[in-house]
């Protein structure tokens, strides 16, 4: 129940749960859709198809600017860290027994995990898509 401080508040495992819930949820939405864009001009996304199969959608920056070093660490160690410490977390609530907080540990571990994976595969098709355009872009040179 240490998650937070929230246990400070004495308000019930319910609100608790609810309100990091409600954090975890904003963080993975900021994360995802704001701070990977801004800090290192890259985006995902998870569709599901009509006949119930999944793709994921990395998008990079058309002009695909180089990140300012500092950025980037910030950006990654802040998306890589966090899974870590939801583990920890976990491993404490297995061994003290607590099923509940365990809950909260297993839903930040997923959201924060997903988060991770996404920008780990972005960032690994990202640089293909770099690679591909220099191919052709010296492939038009000396054809010229």
């Amino acid at each position: 129940a240490e998650y937070m401080g929230l246990q400070l508040f004495n308000a019930g495992f319910v609100l608790n749960f609810i309100i990091c819930v409600l954090l975890l949820s904003f963080d993975f939405w900021t994360v995802k859709n704001v701070t990977g864009r801004i800090l290192v001009s890259l985006r995902w996304w998870n569709e599901i198809k009509e006949d119930g199969s999944n793709e994921w959608i990395f998008e990079s920056a058309q002009d695909r600017r180089k990140p300012h070093p500092q950025d980037d660490r910030i950006f990654w160690l802040g998306l890589n860290i966090p899974p870590v410490i939801w583990l920890l977390f976990g491993i404490k609530s297995l061994i003290d027994l607590d099923p509940h907080w365990f809950l909260i540990c297993a839903i930040g571990m997923a959201l924060s995990g997903s988060n991770t994976y996404g920008y780990w595969k972005c960032r690994r098709d990202s640089g293909k898509q770099l690679k591909n355009i220099n191919s052709m872009i010296k492939i038009a040179s000396a054809l010229r």
